[in-house]
């Protein structure tokens, strides 16, 4: 069984992207990895060098910054990078710049794609997702962050990236996908305030026009922490690859949860206990079906 890593990014140091972070998350299951890195700004071709690692294949690529509809720039470089996988490998393990997989997953990661090599009605594997907000010792859990998104999936070049690179698509029909027991880390909204607002600005010009982006994302624009939704404590430990960053955190959250969970309306509220009490998200979207073993 042969496994590439591959994961695309532009402007790392000056968006603060825990690339490195990401990439040597997964490069014990990977026997190759592929960077599409874009046109940067700043000093991200050295970051990556700085891994230091035969298994990492850098290819240099130039965003289409005239795709600013729906984030389509993030799939078409995602594919970029998707098609220069080898072509002997079986399974290819995406990854976000802004994502980790703590190691203790990693044994059922690797176990899951042997397991599952032989079943071709298995097209990828399936996440679930804890998603920090603000800072390391809190995360977003509601009907407003997605749950589970395809991480791993065949090399199969008839896939494609869907709609902004959240998830894959065959020939626009969704993946037949086993769901597994390990998460994938989201660390894109721990930052201090001033970041998440440089963060959001630059988001969102992949998204909406210039006109857009003048009316409703001024350069006097603030990030307000109180959309979270629902915030709850991180009792567990983060991955190894992430230690360093976390001590380097030099903000407080000032943010009440309880104050945030207040501000649900009720029925948001009456179908968030429904998912506490049996696991079920009613009218959930998923961009993938699930197959039973």
């Amino acid at each position: 069984m042969k496994v590439a890593g591959f994961t695309f990014i532009r402007n790392a140091v000056k968006n603060d992207y825990p690339v490195v972070e990401a990439i040597t998350s997964i490069l014990p299951v990977c026997d190759e990895f592929v960077v599409a890195l874009g046109n940067s700004e700043d000093n991200t071709e050295e970051l990556l060098k700085g891994i230091n690692s035969p298994k990492i294949r850098i290819i240099r690529t130039v965003w289409d910054e005239s795709l600013r509809e729906g984030g389509a720039v993030f799939a078409a470089e995602t594919d970029k990078a998707f098609a220069a996988i080898s072509p002997d490998v079986d399974w290819a393990f995406y990854i976000q710049g802004d994502e980790a997989v703590h190691e203790k997953y990693l044994p059922v990661i690797r176990r899951e794609m042997e397991d599952n090599l032989a079943d071709t009605r298995i097209e990828g594997l399936l996440f679930k997702y804890v998603h920090f907000y603000g800072s390391y010792d809190y995360y977003a859990h509601s009907r407003r962050w997605y749950r589970r998104e395809i991480r791993i999936l065949r090399n199969n070049k008839n896939v494609h990236s869907y709609r902004d690179a959240q998830g894959f698509r065959w020939a626009g029909r969704k993946l037949n996908v086993k769901l597994i027991d390990a998460y994938i880390y989201h660390y894109g909204w721990v930052k201090p305030p001033k970041g998440l607002g440089n963060k959001v600005r630059n988001f969102n010009q992949f998204y909406h026009d210039d006109s857009w982006m003048i009316e409703n994302m001024p350069q006097t624009f603030e990030f307000d922490f109180k959309n979270a939704d629902r915030l709850l404590p991180f009792t567990d430990t983060h991955p190894a690859v992430m230690q360093r960053r976390i001590r380097a955190q030099n903000w407080q959250l000032e943010i009440d949860p309880v104050a945030i969970k207040k501000k649900l309306s009720v029925r948001r509220g009456i179908l968030q206990k429904i998912e506490d009490w049996t696991g079920w998200r009613v009218s959930e979207y998923r961009n993938y079906k699930i197959i039973k073993s």
